[in-house]
């Protein structure tokens, strides 16, 4: 690094140089690299004290050297580079689900709290002290990574652009996550539950979620020419999902003018059980599911999310027994129905052939855990319990792996539980080692 009152004359090509302008500030300028016309780029900071701008200009350095160094040009803000990030590169690389998480995170949390700062200029703080606010508003812990993840997504692909030197997200600390405790039901829960769910319409439904783990959209998702019950086997190929609708119109503002929300709730507001929707910003454009001409939303059939989750599944014999039946009665409602029935090819369906809502199928499983006197249980334990009882079968990681759709052995240690019935199994087969009897002899 050389100084204009150090040496006469003019400096080397690409050295830094620090000089005293006529105002009595000091500038530094430094080499960075080349900007996209092939013109070096030259970077300027202006302090008020030499040693400041020392400091500044071997910063610059450093980043150079390290190859931690962001584009020339005014950097963006907080919420142009979201904006850009949701809607340029991740809208055309994750999937439907994913991408409408990212934009709740974005437009709900990030760019009301963190939007103003330029991304540059952001610091583990800012993101840290909008945590807590996030908090102290009500919202789970759960809310608060979920909106930390997408941040760190965004801003990673921002250091990869070079739009920034180093991703602050990595650095920011989000509140404390406490493990969601996780009990899978008990066989005897499971079987009283198939006792009553036999009575039901759609009782195979419910067979398939306990026994075969299949995720609730590819269940409801699933079609009868991929299930051979000759074979014994079915192929987990797609999931039914619901999507948000789009305005056709070419007002969408104009369009949701009356549902439009101009104000926020009163305080102690009763109507929403969470927290209370802000008001719509000026050029809203929501609410297009009431748009006359409506596109692209409702209940979608797409593609499973991994190639690991597109598995074939050997069908248990009862199941078979139970999946026969049920294409009869699914035969008779056809024959009911007359010209009404929707020929998708659902193996689970309405009366008149339309998919199942996962709204309604998660409202019969909850009327099933009521009629059959089992604890309250999200539907996706029956997952869990699946999963669970193929470790008390003592079934290999790799088959487990296989029938739940699985790309990584660690998602075994997320749904895989040590039950208390196996719990005791272990201690008679220790007492049956080292004392030769087991408890159970003992009682009889």
């Amino acid at each position: 690094m050389t100084t204009s009152k150090q040496i006469s004359g003019r400096a080397p090509n690409g050295a830094s140089t620090i000089y005293q302008g006529k105002d009595g500030r000091w500038h530094g300028r430094v080499t960075m690299g080349v900007r996209d016309n092939g013109k070096p780029d030259r970077r300027h900071v202006e302090r008020k004290t030499r040693a400041e701008v020392t400091r500044a200009v071997r910063e610059l350095e450093r980043q150079r050297d390290s190859g931690r160094v962001r584009k020339a040009g005014r950097a963006w803000t907080v919420e142009q580079w979201l904006t850009h990030w949701l809607d340029d590169i991740a809208a055309l690389s994750v999937r439907y689900k994913t991408l409408v998480g990212y934009r709740t995170d974005v437009m709900r949390h990030l760019v009301p709290g963190l939007g103003a700062h330029r991304i540059d200029k952001l610091e583990p703080e800012h993101i840290e002290k909008l945590y807590g606010r996030m908090i102290r508003s009500g919202l789970a812990a759960g809310t608060v990574h979920h909106a930390h993840r997408t941040l760190r997504a965004s801003l990673s692909e921002a250091v990869k652009r070079k739009h920034v030197a180093l991703n602050v997200a990595m650095v920011a600390r989000p509140p404390r996550l406490d493990d969601e405790e996780i009990e899978p039901l008990t066989v005897d829960e499971a079987r009283r539950l198939l006792t009553v769910a036999g009575k039901r319409t759609n009782a195979a439904r419910w067979a398939v979620a306990l026994t075969l783990g299949l995720r609730q959209g590819e269940a409801l998702g699933l079609r009868w020419p991929l299930v051979d019950l000759t074979a014994r086997k079915l192929r987990v190929r797609h999931g039914l999902q619901r999507r948000t609708w789009q305005h056709g119109c070419s007002d969408p503002h104009q369009c949701g003018a009356r549902y439009h929300k101009t104000t926020p709730c009163k305080p102690g507001c009763r109507r929403h059980k969470l927290t209370c929707p802000t008001p719509c910003p000026t050029d809203c454009t929501d609410h297009a599911r009431w748009c006359p001409l409506r596109q692209g939303g409702g209940l979608v059939l797409d593609d499973v999310k991994s190639k690991a989750g597109r598995r074939t599944i050997a069908i248990p014999g009862p199941l078979i027994d139970l999946l026969r039946a049920h294409r009869e009665v699914q035969a008779q409602e056809r024959l009911t129905a007359g010209s009404l029935w929707e020929d998708h090819g659902y193996v689970f369906a309405q009366p008149n052939g339309r998919p199942i809502d996962p709204k309604a199928d998660h409202q019969a499983w909850k009327d099933l855990l009521e009629e059959a006197g089992v604890r309250e249980a999200r539907l996706h334990d029956a997952r869990h319990t699946a999963a669970t009882m193929l470790l008390v079968l003592n079934v290999g990681t790799r088959a487990v792996m296989d029938m739940m759709g699985w790309s990584s052995p660690s998602m075994a240690a997320r749904y895989q539980h040590v039950t208390n019935d196996l719990r005791h199994d272990i201690a008679d087969s220790l007492g049956g080692l080292f004392w030769g009897t087991t408890q159970a002899e003992k009682e009889n």
